[in-house]
């Protein structure tokens, strides 16, 4: 007899069935023996001011924790990071451009602390972070941190405005120093572990600009600055010397986020960067947001940098939710599978309805609704089914699938504490019945979860390894966790 998983309209069991089941199920195989690369985790992103040109008359507060009750606000928070939570080893933070009205003074090289403001505008994106930090510690786990430059100081721009286009090229120095000094105030003052320092966000798209630069853009645009290949490859060692002179040479910078990681290498970041000696000593990590279907998720940029430092990880630091479905997932393995990072991060987490002329990638795991509510996504649950597997220092182990609209994402333990898992997610409008091979693990046994329209990680108990084999019949536009039972 063999037995597999059998999803039926209103419960999901464990059936037995003769050898053969129907006899057109589809192989797919799990390899926990053959890691691809490291894992450095999944992520998460609270954002908070990302469009207003002026604070005072219009603070804008994106993710909504300000409307939020205390215990509503805690709610959250557990189900992000908390043990039967998203499980989160990253998160991103955003340095938004009015930390520095006018420049504190006529040194780049010296930071006067007292002309900064780092809280106002960043007082819920820091109290998420930090209940994140102390619910993960209390766990046993840690936080990896990344801050990226949203956009500078209106004065370090050509155009002296909020989102100028174009870089001052006398103030060079002093938006290496704006950037420092977040860092140090988050490392120094909120005990916040930054590890990496990007350079900017989606900089590389000139289009969001009139010709001219004659002013900032559309309203529904969040802050950036054309950052062109050479800007980001010139200052990638400023920006490392930066950092040392203030004593933070644990913290690495990365080259900043283009949209897409094609447009990472085709529009000659990748090549810039590693044909230059100073810039890829610079360089402590490969990032990159990871937007765009088919074409976009190329491994080209990655790989070139890899060539000259094979040590190099890469991360996607932002990406769409979709249709928060099984789509979502395919997302996913397309950056793990495909481009080949060992992190990936989608865009915020947690939203309301104040984006400028709407969101342009509106999926998320929480909403809320301004009145003090909230609702859990169904992103969320989909999300689930990688943040709590895919944990720090497992490994990306090789899968297999026989479909199309059948796609495997699989972590092996690699000697940590975490269990060997994977999921395994249909796409299609119809059931798919699949026969597993499961090799490299000493798991005879796993948990299982399902999520699926109508159900939401839900429970499915222990699932034995017969012969090898799981054989499993996937829900319509559903994903299966199974967690190796030690």
């Amino acid at each position: 007899m063999r037995t597999y998983l059998c999803l039926l309209p209103l419960a999901f069991v464990t059936c037995a069935f003769s050898p053969g089941w129907a006899g057109d199920e589809i192989p797919a195989a799990v390899r926990f023996d053959r890691h691809l690369r490291k894992w450095d985790g999944f992520g998460v992103n609270y954002v908070e001011t990302a469009q207003t040109r002026d604070y005072k008359a219009d603070p804008q507060e994106y993710g909504g924790f300000s409307t939020l009750s205390p215990a509503k606000r805690g709610e959250i928070l557990d189900m992000v990071f908390g043990a039967d939570g998203l499980k989160p080893a990253i998160v991103k933070m955003f340095l938004d451009p009015f930390h520095e009205p006018v420049n504190d003074n006529s040194d780049p090289w010296a930071i006067d602390e007292s002309k900064f403001d780092h809280q106002t505008t960043t007082k819920w994106m820091r109290h998420f972070v930090q209940e994140g930090l102390r619910i993960t510690r209390a766990g046993g786990r840690d936080l990896t941190v990344i801050t990226t430059l949203y956009g500078p100081p209106a004065w370090t721009t050509r155009q002296k405005i909020v989102r100028g286009r174009d870089l001052d090229p006398a103030m060079k120095e002093e938006v290496a120093e704006y950037m420092v000094a977040w860092v140090k105030f988050l490392r120094d003052k909120e005990k916040i572990p930054v590890r990496y320092l990007s350079v900017h966000n989606e900089g590389e798209d000139f289009r969001r600009w009139p010709t001219d630069g004659s002013h900032g853009g559309y309203p529904e645009h969040d802050y950036n600055m054309y950052w062109p290949n050479r800007q980001v490859t010139e200052f990638m060692p400023l920006l490392r010397k930066m950092l040392d002179r203030h004593g933070l040479r644990d913290v690495s910078p990365t080259p900043g986020e283009t949209s897409t990681w094609d447009r990472f290498v085709n529009w000659g970041y990748a090549w810039d960067l590693a044909e230059n000696a100073d810039a890829l000593r610079s360089l402590g990590l490969i990032t990159s947001h990871g937007f765009g279907t088919g074409g976009a998720f190329t491994s080209m940029g990655v790989d070139l940098l890899r060539l000259k430092r094979p040590e190099l990880h890469a991360w996607t630091t932002s990406m769409t939710w979709g249709r928060m479905d099984a789509t979502f997932l395919e997302f996913i393995r397309a950056q793990i599978y495909r481009v080949g990072v060992n992190a990936v991060i989608p865009w915020a987490a947690i939203q309301t309805d104040t984006w400028v002329g709407g969101d342009p990638n509106p999926g998320t795991a929480f909403r809320v609704d301004r009145k003090g509510g909230y609702t859990v996504e169904p992103g969320y649950y989909y999300y689930k089914h990688v943040a709590r597997l895919g944990q720090p220092g497992m490994a990306v182990a090789a899968v297999e699938s026989g479909s199309p609209d059948v796609g495997l994402i699989a972590f092996s333990s690699a000697g940590t504490r975490h269990p060997d898992g994977f999921v395994i997610f249909n796409t299609s409008a119809g059931r798919r019945d699949m026969v597993v091979r499961i090799e490299g693990t000493a798991a005879k046994a796993f948990q299982a979860f399902e999520t699926a329209p109508g159900r939401n990680w839900h429970a499915l108990g222990r699932q034995e390894v017969r012969n090898g084999e799981l054989w499993i019949s996937v829900a319509a536009n559903g994903a299966v966790s199974f967690i190796a039972v030690q």
